[in-house]
């Protein structure tokens, strides 16, 4: 997996790109958003819409950001999901937890 990163305004916007799966990108997510947190950074927007496949690890991965995140005092917002993965968010009720919204734009409106 890859990770591209870009700030807009004080919000960090990360870019999986790839797979997040066992052992290929899960691990590289979850030390992204520790690293993200060590820096400073508080809002954090996860732009999905270059992740090929999720899978229950990813997912797990995900949930222990979002709690990273929140408990720094942060707020998690995911964006750019395929109907694939969303559907493992939905089917998991995550969609419940996280923020998720269609685009980058909707997920930065209101921060």
């Amino acid at each position: 997996m890859i990770m591209n990163t870009r700030n807009h305004n004080d919000v960090l916007i990360l870019y999986p790109e790839g797979k997040i799966t066992l052992g290929d990108g899960d691990q590289e997510l979850g030390e992204a958003v520790r690293t993200s947190l060590t820096n400073g950074s508080r809002k954090i927007v996860i732009n999905f819409s270059k992740v090929s496949y999720l899978d229950s690890s990813g997912v797990g991965e995900l949930v222990g950001c979002y709690t990273s995140i929140k408990g720094k005092g942060g707020e998690l917002r995911i964006c750019g999901m395929s109907s694939k993965i969303f559907s493992l968010i939905k089917m998991t009720s995550l969609h419940s937890v996280f923020q998720v919204t269609d685009t980058e734009d909707e997920a930065l409106a209101g921060f």
